[in-house]
């Protein structure tokens, strides 16, 4: 980024605005999130845990944060597997491989579960794992892989 301030408009109207590192750190909309990236959630937190609109929650490791908040989390942090894994990462999910897209030396894949999200993973693993769409995965990652702040809708 060439810039030491973007401003980011959606629909004719200014969504946020900031630092470039700022703004690729935590996104406020859904827009912004695609932009630069990232998995983006809405919830209550409460004592570690983020209550998830729509469904599900998540284990982050800002226990200190309170009330409606966002959750950030880069695909790159996402670990994906054929079976269930058993580590130290705080939150397993399983679903479904909804789509595939290869962005140079890695692939992103998008995986229905409850929250969806997008895993990057390599070609090699996208290989050995035989990723496809509507086989079913396991994700995981670790609660520290979430960046958590208050979401000032």
């Amino acid at each position: 980024v060439l810039a030491d301030h973007v401003v980011i408009i959606e629909a004719g109207r200014v969504v946020q605005q900031g630092p470039p590192a700022e703004v690729a750190r935590r996104p406020r909309t859904d827009y912004v999130a695609r932009l630069v990236g990232l998995n983006l959630y809405r919830g209550e937190a409460a004592a570690g845990v983020v209550r998830l609109r729509g469904g599900g929650a998540l284990t982050v490791a800002d226990r200190s944060i309170t009330g409606p908040v966002l959750a950030a989390l880069r695909p790159s942090a996402v670990m994906l597997g054929v079976v269930e894994p058993h580590g130290s990462a705080r939150n397993t999910l399983t679903g479904r491989v909804a789509g595939l897209e290869l962005l140079g030396d890695r692939a992103r894949v998008a995986v229905d579960t409850s929250p969806a999200l997008l895993a990057d993973v390599t070609p090699a693993a996208l290989a050995e794992l035989r990723l496809e769409p509507g086989l079913r995965v396991w994700a995981s990652f670790k609660a520290t892989d979430i960046e958590t702040y208050p979401d000032q809708a």
